[in-house]
């Protein structure tokens, strides 16, 4: 019971000081929700929709008209314009006032009815990597409907049959299938590793924040008398508020993105639960690792928001940590973001039991245990150490 009255009357010390000081109000509420909204309604549809090319069409003849009309057909591509050479497309590039266009030269018609080989060109801007690598499938996918579509008129015209003409046409046929996700929705691949890496960075930062903000303002000693020195009792009334909240907008956009905008999950509700709680105790444990090893406001700031950026590019999910260097591969260990994103695919996204990702629950769990490892640290820097700013 002694126990319990000190960490109820710690609690109630950081609920006042997280009401008095608005910056953890707009880090802990505000900015989250902001994020969640901001990701999730940027990526609505999936995946970037008419994204504006050109036409340099040289040969004006019905079957380069037709190759414009499949073009501006497609999804991913709006045919704004028509330029008469290649040096005005390429400086509409330069302006961006288009992402790529097609080059059809003089005579490809001509060229394609004779049986010869013409050369269909086409340019797109890899400054944008998702706007270009989608321009340049449906660049490339034009130009091979062309050819068959003379070459399946040409066998037609020789009496070959269908089955024929599609052999010839395609000798191999493709069975696609995307798992989980068949829509390709960016959104579902981009929101859920961004957000919740973002959510990370907030939890370093004011974990770190509000056991360094102790010493600046001179209240150290206060907390740990309160704990009568049990640096457990002080961690646990200090951080339970906190981790309330968190779990509440964890939570809250779990529900958000597979409850109201119905991203696929192949996984239990159970499975979200405990990522959700993982996601938190880990940050939560690592932003006061940080502390304890640089018993420093700046320094342990400055690493929790080092170490929260490159937990993005080191997740996995924008490019894939298999193809990354050795050394890379290695240090992607270090992060719990790499870990988060593992478990959600495992047993989230696809469904397969943690049995199949054990090694990175594990390392979510040691995460979450690091501040044991130096609360010692923690302790001697609360009563003893001066503030320097």
């Amino acid at each position: 019971m002694k126990y319990l009255s000190k960490i109820w009357q710690l609690m109630k010390r950081e609920i006042w000081i997280l009401w008095k000081n608005p910056i953890y109000g707009f880090c802990m509420v505000v900015f989250p929700i902001a994020v969640v909204l901001f990701f999730t309604t940027l990526l609505d549809e999936g995946q970037p929709a008419s994204l504006p090319v050109g036409i340099v069409d040289a040969d004006n003849t019905s079957t380069s008209r037709a190759l414009t009309r499949r073009l501006d057909a497609f999804q991913s591509s709006d045919v704004v314009a028509a330029y008469p050479t290649v040096a005005e497309a390429r400086h509409a590039i330069q302006r961006n006032e288009i992402y790529g266009f097609l080059y059809i030269p003089e005579g490809t018609t001509e060229k394609l009815l004779a049986g010869r080989q013409p050369k269909i060109s086409y340019y797109y801007s890899q400054t944008c990597a998702m706007s270009g690598s989608l321009l340049m499938k449906d660049l490339k996918t034009v130009s091979t409907l062309g050819s068959a579509a003379v070459g399946m008129a040409t066998m037609q015209a020789k009496g070959l049959t269908s089955e024929q003409i599609q052999t010839l046409l395609q000798p191999i046929h493709i069975d696609l299938h995307q798992v989980a996700n068949p829509w390709s929705n960016y959104n579902v691949y981009l929101s859920t590793a961004l957000v919740p890496g973002i959510f990370m960075l907030f939890i370093f930062l004011i974990s770190a924040y509000d056991i360094g903000t102790e010493l600046k303002f001179g209240r150290s000693k206060e907390w740990i008398h309160i704990a009568d020195g049990n640096m457990l009792v002080a961690m646990i009334g200090k951080f339970l508020p906190q981790t309330l909240i968190w779990l509440a907008i964890v939570f809250g956009y779990q529900y958000y993105i597979y409850g109201v905008m119905h991203f696929p999950y192949e996984g239990t509700p159970w499975d979200i639960i405990r990522l959700s709680l993982l996601l938190v105790f880990s940050a939560q444990g690592f932003g006061i690792f940080a502390f304890g090893l640089l018993p420093s406001l700046r320094m342990s700031m400055s690493v929790c928001s080092l170490w929260a950026v490159l937990s993005i590019s080191m997740a996995g999910s924008a490019f894939p940590v298999m193809g990354m260097d050795a050394p890379l591969q290695s240090l992607s260990w270090l992060f719990p973001l790499r870990h988060y994103f593992m478990v959600y695919q495992i047993t989230v996204f696809n469904g397969f039991p943690l049995l199949e990702g054990w090694f990175h629950f594990a390392a979510l769990v040691a995460f979450a245990l690091l501040p044991c490892t130096v609360i010692g640290k923690i302790k001697n820097a609360m009563l003893n150490y001066v503030y320097i700013p």
